[in-house]
């Protein structure tokens, strides 16, 4: 199992988006700092995934999202929590 997901930094207000195996060992990647695109925006919370079971798709899914470039956009995944 795959998955793109959302997460959101509290402090700066804004979005990560990425894909993963493990969701839960990736977050804790984020909120330890070990990442250094997120390192300042500690701490990071999951506020939406996706789960495919092919990487290829996972990725894809990643990228449409983020070719989007739209905070509008993202929110709205969010709030309607709209899979696909």
């Amino acid at each position: 199992m795959y998955y793109y997901y959302i997460i959101k930094s509290e402090t700066l207000e804004k979005y990560y988006i990425g894909s993963c195996a493990n969701i839960e060992k990736r977050l804790k990647y984020h909120n330890n700092g070990w990442s250094r695109y997120t390192k300042t925006g500690i701490p990071w919370i999951l506020c939406y995934f996706e789960k495919f079971d092919l990487k290829k798709e996972t990725l894809q899914r990643e990228r449409f999202i983020k070719l989007k470039k739209s905070k509008k956009y993202i929110e709205s995944l969010i709030e309607n929590n709209v899979a696909g």
